[in-house]
């Protein structure tokens, strides 16, 4: 090899600083504060109390998987889980078909008008859910949908449109408005325009809003508790797991188990999305 050739190669190289490798540690150390609850939640499973509270961090001696077996059945987990996708999947069905018009008015709408709704949505970040928690009860029972899961979807669509919506406008604003004016000239109508070009377009920022507003209403319990009650045929899966505290006598095997079980359909989520989001974010940052 030559001596300009290994020039080169060294100059390819990064250098390795000390700031590098503190870096180094603080990622790692993050990584591990991340993943440590998750073991020993997982671990905790497969265990009784005493083997929890003794070695809670070490392997189980024996594998208790009928905790699991326990978790599902004293609970009935299986209606929760079931009463929580429906509301779930429920509510992001209405939330694409309500936010992608909105955000696309509002992206390519010039006037004071879609600038006011903007804000207007914006300002529904500053109250909190709780807030509302009393009007929401009158309104459910005014309406006759009180202790009933389509009340409870309404609700969660209404409090997941503000951001939804200006996440998309936001992304939908970088696409160039070029294409909208070829794909006008050539016939194409709003609905067109939105459907074969603004739809493919914005999926990254749709699996964004998904991710978000699926983790957001698979794990909320306040709401779902005053709304929908705790019987079985209408509550959904966060208010279910606390009753294993009351009905199992604080056996916290059985009830990491069951938290265990309900974390699974966030995860199968994620993996699902998790590309398109990731492409979100990289275009995002090459964007300007």
């Amino acid at each position: 090899m030559t001596a300009p050739a290994v020039a080169r190669r060294r100059r390819s190289r990064p250098r390795t600083t000390p700031l590098m490798g503190l870096a180094h540690v603080v990622v790692w150390l993050y990584a591990a504060a991340l993943v440590l609850p998750l073991y020993f939640l997982l671990v905790s499973s497969l265990k009784n109390n005493t083997e929890i509270f003794s070695a809670g961090f070490a392997l189980p001696p024996e594998w208790r998987f009928d905790n699991y077996l326990k978790a599902w059945s004293f609970t009935s987990l299986g209606d929760a889980l079931l009463n929580s996708a429906y509301v779930t999947i429920g509510a992001e069905i209405l939330i694409v078909i309500v936010s992608i018009p909105a955000a696309y008015g509002i992206a390519r709408g010039d006037g004071w008008l879609g600038k006011l709704v903007e804000r207007s949505l914006a300002l529904g970040f500053l109250i909190p859910g709780f807030a509302a928690l009393v009007p929401t009860v009158f309104l459910a029972i005014g309406l006759g949908l009180y202790r009933t899961r389509e009340f409870l979807i309404l609700y969660y669509v209404a409090g997941a449109i503000p951001l939804s919506v200006i996440l998309l406008a936001q992304y939908m604003r970088a696409i160039p408005k070029e294409l909208e004016e070829a794909a006008t000239v050539e016939g194409a109508n709003r609905f067109q325009i939105l459907v074969r070009i603004y739809g493919p377009l914005v999926m990254p920022a749709l699996a964004t809003v998904l991710l978000l507003n699926f983790i957001n209403i698979w794990n909320e319990y306040i709401v779902a508790l005053v709304i929908a009650g705790s019987t079985i045929d209408t509550r959904t899966v966060q208010v279910a797991l606390p009753t294993l505290v009351t009905n199992q006598l604080s056996q916290y095997g059985v009830l990491a188990a069951g938290t265990i079980i309900t974390l699974v359909p966030v995860y199968l989520c994620y993996l699902l999305l998790k590309k398109r989001m990731e492409n979100a974010l990289i275009s995002g940052a090459l964007k300007g």
